[in-house]
């Protein structure tokens, strides 16, 4: 993410040159030309690219071009070859077809020119970026490094690998989940490991993390029940906020400090902790990464939901979970349920692509429109 505004001192490209394979002429000499009637030049020169004219081209004369190579003195356009053919062993070329002034140049700072403002503070860098800061003699700027985060999940619970499970057992689908949402987000993901309701060992994985990483998030244990020790660890360890918010799914949250290093405790339940990372951690990783303020969270979009979404009234905005298509002939989003709306259903979060914020009441009717987060 860049963290500095980039202005041009060069022009782009730096000299006129031929955008084709031709012959650089002057357009007046083949201002008849056509197939019936071809107008036969001398050819002078050759020029590549990375080379120059070592003359300049008089009347009734041509030189061989390259794409990419400079503009002799005296022409002010190229023929392509498709429209030439050549004789007297490449001494003589016929031009059957004209050229106005100007065809197929591309003039000097035609991209840019010195003083333009290339790219703003804020700009994601992606392969084109670079491209234009190499033409333009960059080869290094300043930038937001992608922030480090370190992802741990906990409880007795939770095993890894395809082992069977044993009695009250679930396989740690979290700590994969998360990881790739930070991924995703643009941030350098750190597994820091699932770890045991062993309050010593969690505050040893917090510790680590802080010192590793510039942001932590943990998965469960942030909610009141007796055996959170999540909670219990960093009450000690960090500065923490516990929160209950008003939304379904993802009640509990979590936010603080650990160490100085900003830490979110994600809900434990799949769906929970994807969708808070979604409104809550996936924004301040973002600032923490540099992104301007208007690209931290998902704009909403308009969308028509056939079916209806049905709810409860319960003092929450509800998130469901829904696929959204494109639908051109209403120039509208459609949404559509992707199944089961429970905070453990991690298969219809999988088969979804969008958020429906959908607010306290009756849900929305069949044909109603909604606000929806799209979310891919």
């Amino acid at each position: 993410m860049l963290a500095e505004e980039v202005v041009a001192t060069e022009l782009i490209p730096p000299f006129d040159n031929t955008a084709v394979d031709g012959f650089a002429v002057r357009s007046a000499d083949v201002a008849s030309a056509s197939p019936a009637t071809p107008v036969e030049l001398e050819v002078v020169a050759t020029v590549a690219a990375g080379a120059v004219a070592d003359r300049p081209i008089g009347a009734g004369q041509a030189i061989r071009i390259m794409t990419g190579a400079p503009i002799p003195p005296g022409a002010d356009a190229v023929v392509m070859v498709e429209d030439t053919s050549s004789s007297d062993g490449g001494a003589r070329v016929a031009v059957t077809a004209a050229v106005a002034p100007g065809a197929a140049v591309r003039p000097a700072g035609d991209d840019v020119r010195p003083g333009t403002v290339v790219f703003r503070v804020g700009e994601e860098l992606s392969a084109a970026h670079l491209g234009v800061l190499r033409s333009l003699g960059r080869s290094e700027v300043l930038v937001h490094p992608r922030p480090r985060v370190g992802v741990v999940s906990t409880g007795d619970e939770l095993v890894e690998g395809p082992a069977p499970l044993g009695p009250g057992q679930i396989r740690d689908s979290n700590r994969a989940t998360l990881l790739a949402l930070v991924a995703a987000a643009g941030c350098e993901a750190i597994d820091l490991g699932l770890q045991p309701d062993v309050e010593a060992t969690i505050a040893a994985a917090f510790e680590d993390g802080a010192r590793r990483c510039d942001a932590l998030l943990s998965s469960g244990g942030v909610s009141m029940g007796d055996f959170d020790y999540v909670k219990r660890v960093l009450d000690r360890v960090g500065e923490m906020n516990w929160m209950q918010v008003a939304i379904k799914p993802a009640k509990p949250l979590a936010f603080g400090h650990v160490g100085g290093v900003p830490c979110f405790g994600l809900p434990g339940n799949p769906v929970s902790s994807m969708v808070s990372f979604e409104l809550f951690a996936r924004p301040g990783l973002r600032r923490l990464g540099g992104h301007p303020d208007d690209r931290l969270v998902r704009r909403p979009v308009r969308a028509v939901a056939p079916d209806g979404l049905r709810r409860t009234l319960d003092g929450k905005t509800h998130f469901q979970r829904v696929v959204a298509d494109y639908d051109h002939a209403q120039a509208a989003y459609v949404v559509r349920s992707a199944g089961g709306q429970g905070s453990h259903h991690l298969a219809a979060m999988a088969a979804a692509n969008a958020l429906a914020v959908v607010p306290d009441g009756g849900g929305v009717e069949p044909g109603g429109l909604v606000d929806v987060l799209l979310l891919r």
